[in-house]
């Protein structure tokens, strides 16, 4: 019989959700916040599946924080190009302990 497949094997597509990409990339800043461009970086950087990819996930990334209450814009970036990406205060405990099944905010 075959030996089961390691599922973290650099070229495999990530098993998280696109919320938990992207939570953990916001998660993984100082500031808790991130611009798009750099979620865009930091899912590449940790991923190297997207690396050699279409560019088509990028829609998936814009749709889940565009679409999805847990994500909050939090201020313009400093050149005026592009907002700040949060994750919303009624989901930061859940999503820091790696829970990211709730999508809406708890208001």
């Amino acid at each position: 019989p075959a030996a089961p497949r390691n599922p973290a094997e650099p070229g495999d597509k990530p098993a998280q959700s696109y919320i938990a990409l992207i939570s953990t990339a916001i998660l993984s800043s100082p500031d808790k916040k991130l611009l798009l461009s750099d979620i865009y970086q930091w899912i590449m950087d940790n991923y190297p599946y997207f690396k050699n990819k279409e560019k088509s996930w990028r829609n998936s990334v814009r749709h889940n924080l565009s679409l999805n209450e847990c994500f909050v814009k939090a201020g313009r970036s400093d050149n005026g190009k592009g907002h700040f990406w949060a994750i919303h205060p009624a989901n930061l405990e859940d999503f820091a302990k790696g829970n990211y099944h709730r999508r809406r905010a708890r208001r």
